[in-house]
Parts: structure tokens; C-alpha cells; sequence
């Protein structure tokens, strides 16, 4: 942004003259040439008034007044009167800098799953909330306080999880972390320094979370998902330390697990005194049925229980937090601590505002109203313009999963959506190796209005009927 005329403030320029080592603007000339054209300097960068680099420099103004000047007629600055100098829009470079990543061209339709409608994050709430925060945190607040967290923060959790998702949370036992990816590390981690060798994980699932469990140094073992959720037949058959669940609404396959699973489930976790990581990640939207309880309230000791705003609020606040067994708590503790010595105090005060003011309470019922009606257009639209198709994972969360007509593959079909600018992930997103054929979306209806799902979801349609007379290709 170029600067505004009138400012008053200072810039700063790292810049350094040697008195004996010629021309003192020349040596201001060549530094500055040199930056611009090197790239350190971008295009329309402020650069401080004459009077404040030759304070800076110890030198005379005069003689910072005529290297701007040289400067300018070469068209490396822009020197106007009242305005402060600025790197020239066009400045000479010595070579083109590396090409940028390839962006992806904006979709017309954007589908892709997980993420929350954005536009509708509170924020007249949060900036009241910042500002009740500020204006109670103490000198001693600003600190980098307990590595688990705020304790106003961990406090306003402790009471709100046992209350809407029936966690026992005992705020010592309680981390604020910087959202679900780093709780997930943070613990793994932990596991592997006291000996575990193996983590399972739901398969399909996120892919990202078998890269942080092999980057904690465990090695990640699938475990098949089916209508009832994770099979834990197939997970006594192997030697895991612990596994990773999504019990109250599964990713992606939008499955419940059931209540004898659970049951299973937990009695494994006893049996082999092993640990669950309980991502929690969609339990605030449920739409047709009562609230599923979170698993760590049947079994504290072995359950890892893992919450963030990511979905709720919005990915951009990095807010996250793990209830774990005492056992843990401290060695998560420590280890967080080595990461980062904290999540950032003063947005924990701020969300433990949020969350005892009632904030996150009314925002919640706002959003399930929007998702729900944003999840019966998208079923709607679906059933018209797919009507063989199976609609499933409804009952929750912020996407659905369509399963196609048999004939129908999962790579034409994403050729056909990328021609039309309509972002879609699909089963393979979530699982290497799965079926082609039949093919099996994920599509997500948070972010967007019920028109706009409507015409997407036709177009959709249109793209697919396109890909099945085009399969085989």
C-alpha cells in the first residue's frame, strides 16, 4: 500500500554508511538500488523522509536529498512533495523473481468439505469480548503464564464441556492448544517417548493426521469404518497403542458410533490399557436426533478428549484444547511448552469471555438453525438432480456423502468438475487406494446460501452425466 501524505510517523531502514569508504551518497544510492533490485524492498514500500534517514544515518540532510533525487530520476523512488518516498511501483529489477505456486482459478462452485460459513463469525461478539478481555487482564496476564493455558480459559472449558458434551474436565487436566492438529502431535508425541510403536486411525479419515502421527514418530495403522463406525474387531487384531475416533459424527462417512460399538470400543481401551484420541470435531450440529455424548465421559482415564473453534467459529482463531487423563496432562503440558512456549493469552482470555458471557451459546443456536436449513436445500437438490443416488451422513455436521450409481468413476467425474470450475473432494481424498468406481463425493454446504447450492448441485449434475458417457475414458 503506498504511503499517505501527511504521516507522521517514522520508518525505519536498515541502512549503513562507512565514513572513508567514499561518497556517503553514493553509498546510500548503492544500497538502496541494490535492495530494490534484489526484492527486499517491494514495490511501493515506504522509505523514511530525508530528515529521518540522515537522523538515522548521523549524516547531513542535504546530502540524503540528492542520492533520493539520483535515485528518483533513475525510477527506483518516487519523491513528491508532501508525500512520504516510496519505492517506485516500477522499479528496475536485475531478473524476474521465481515464479509463484500455480493458484487455482476461484471455482464458480465450491464444494469441498469442513469448513464453517465464515461470513456469519461473530464479530461484534468477539470485539466486544477482546476488549472485556484487555480491560481485565492484569501486568501478570501478558506473561507466558502455565504452558495449559489461561486460567480463566481453562476454567469457562472445564464448565462448558461438562455441560454440553457431558466431558468430565477437570481444568488441571484441561490444555489450550493451537486447535486439533496440534493436539493431535502433542500427544502422540507423548505417547512414543513412553514406549508406544503404533497409532490406529479410522480409515477413510483426514490424510493429514497420518502424517502427523508418523511425524510423532508413531507408525499410523488403518482400522475400516462401516455403518456403525470404527471396527473394532479389526482393531483388536492389531498392536496399537491407542487409536484415533470420531465417534459423534465420523470423517468423512457421517456414520454415528453406534452404542455396542462403544461399548467395545471402550472395553479394548481397558483391556489393553490404551489410549483414544476423541476428535469432537462436528458434535455441536446435530439436527434429527438428540446429542451423542462424548466418549471421554465413559472413560476419562483412557480418552483423550480434543475440541477447537475451527468449526464452530472459525479456523483462523488456531484455538483448540485436549482434556486428558492426569497420567498425561503433565508430559502434554511440558511438551507443549517446548512447541511454543503457549497458545496466544490474550485471544484465550478473549474466547473465555466468549464462552462465559453466552456468546458461544448463542452463536451455536444460530449456526444449527442456518446449517439445517442449508442441509435440507442441499438434500433437496440433491434428491432432484441425483435421484439414484445414496444420500448419507445427514444427521450431522457440515457436509453430506453421495454415493453414485455404479458406472460412475471417481476421476471422471473430477475432471468433469474441475472443466466446470466446481470444487469437489471425494472418497480418495480421504482414503489412497479407495474404489473408483462407484464414485463417492463429499460435499460440504456450510459456506454458501440455498440458491447457490441449488444451482451447484445442478451443475454437479450436469458434470456427472458428462463424466458417465465419457467413462471409460
Amino acid at each position: 500500500m503506498p504511503p499517505k501524505k501527511g504521516t507522521s510517523w517514522t520508518v525505519e531502514l536498515l541502512a549503513a554508511i562507512r565514513r572513508g569508504g567514499g561518497r556517503l551518497g553514493t553509498q546510500i544510492e548503492d544500497q538502496l538500488r541494490a535492495r530494490i533490485r534484489g526484492g527486499s524492498l517491494r514495490p511501493g514500500a515506504a522509505l523514511p523522509s530525508t530528515r529521518d534517514l540522515a537522523r538515522q544515518l548521523g549524516i547531513s540532510r542535504r546530502v540524503v536529498v540528492d542520492a533520493y533525487q539520483q535515485l528518483a530520476a533513475e525510477g527506483y523512488v518516487v519523491v513528491r512533495h508532501g508525500a512520504r518516498p516510496a519505492v517506485a511501483a516500477c522499479a528496475p529489477a536485475a531478473a524476474a523473481p521465481a515464479a509463484r505456486s500455480r493458484r487455482l482459478t476461484r471455482p464458480r462452485f465450491d464444494f469441498r468439505a469442513s469448513r464453517p460459513d465464515l461470513a456469519s463469525f461473530p464479530r461484534a461478539a468477539w470485539l466486544r469480548c477482546v476488549r472485556g478481555a484487555l480491560a481485565a487482564m492484569t501486568s501478570a496476564d501478558f506473561d507466558y503464564g502455565d504452558p495449559r493455558g489461561a486460567e480463566p480459559l481453562r476454567d469457562a472449558l472445564a464448565g462448558y464441556l461438562g455441560r454440553a458434551r457431558g466431558v468430565i474436565a477437570d481444568p488441571d487436566n484441561l490444555v489450550v492448544t493451537a486447535g486439533y492438529t496440534q493436539t493431535l502431535g502433542l500427544v502422540c508425541r507423548v505417547l512414543a517417548a513412553r514406549g508406544a510403536r503404533r497409532m490406529a486411525f479410522e480409515q477413510p479419515s483426514n490424510l493429514e493426521q497420518r502424517a502427523v502421527i508418523a511425524r510423532a514418530g508413531l507408525e499410523p495403522v488403518p482400522v475400516p469404518v462401516d455403518a456403525e463406525g470404527v471396527c473394532v474387531d479389526a482393531l483388536e487384531r492389531i498392536d496399537a497403542a491407542g487409536v484415533v475416533v470420531t465417534p459423534a459424527h465420523q470423517h468423512p462417512t457421517g456414520v454415528v458410533l453406534s452404542g455396542a460399538r462403544r461399548a467395545q470400543l471402550l472395553a479394548w481401551l481397558r483391556a489393553r490399557d490404551a489410549i483414544a484420541i476423541e476428535d469432537d470435531y462436528d458434535a455441536e450440529y446435530r439436527y434429527d436426533r438428540a446429542p451423542v455424548g462424548a466418549l471421554q465421559g465413559l472413560a476419562p482415564a483412557h480418552v483423550v478428549y480434543a475440541g477447537s473453534t475451527s468449526k464452530t467459529l472459525a479456523p483462523a482463531l488456531r484455538l483448540g484444547w485436549l482434556v486428558a487423563p492426569p497420567a498425561l496432562v503433565g508430559a502434554i503440558a511440558d511438551d507443549k511448552r517446548l512447541s511454543d512456549h503457549g497458545t496466544p493469552r490474550i485471544d484465550q482470555h478473549a474466547f473465555a469471555e466468549f464462552v462465559a458471557r453466552g456468546e458461544l451459546d448463542r452463536h451455536l443456536r444460530k449456526m444449527r438453525l442456518r446449517y439445517r436449513a442449508l442441509r435440507d436445500a442441499a438434500v433437496a437438490a440433491l434428491a432432484e438432480a441425483l435421484p439414484g443416488a445414496a444420500i448419507r451422513g445427514i444427521a450431522a455436521g457440515l457436509h453430506v456423502t453421495v454415493e453414485l450409481p455404479a458406472g460412475t468413476s471417481e476421476r471422471a467425474v473430477c475432471r468433469a468438475a474441475d472443466s466446470r470450475r466446481i470444487a469437489i473432494e471425494t472418497l480418495a481424498d480421504f482414503w489412497p487406494g479407495a474404489p473408483d468406481d462407484p464414485a463417492v463425493l463429499v460435499l460440504g454446504y456450510a459456506p454458501q446460501s440455498a440458491p447457490s447450492l441449488r444451482a451447484g448441485i445442478a451443475e454437479l449434475a450436469a458434470a456427472i452425466a458428462a463424466a458417465r458417457r465419457a467413462w471409460p475414458a
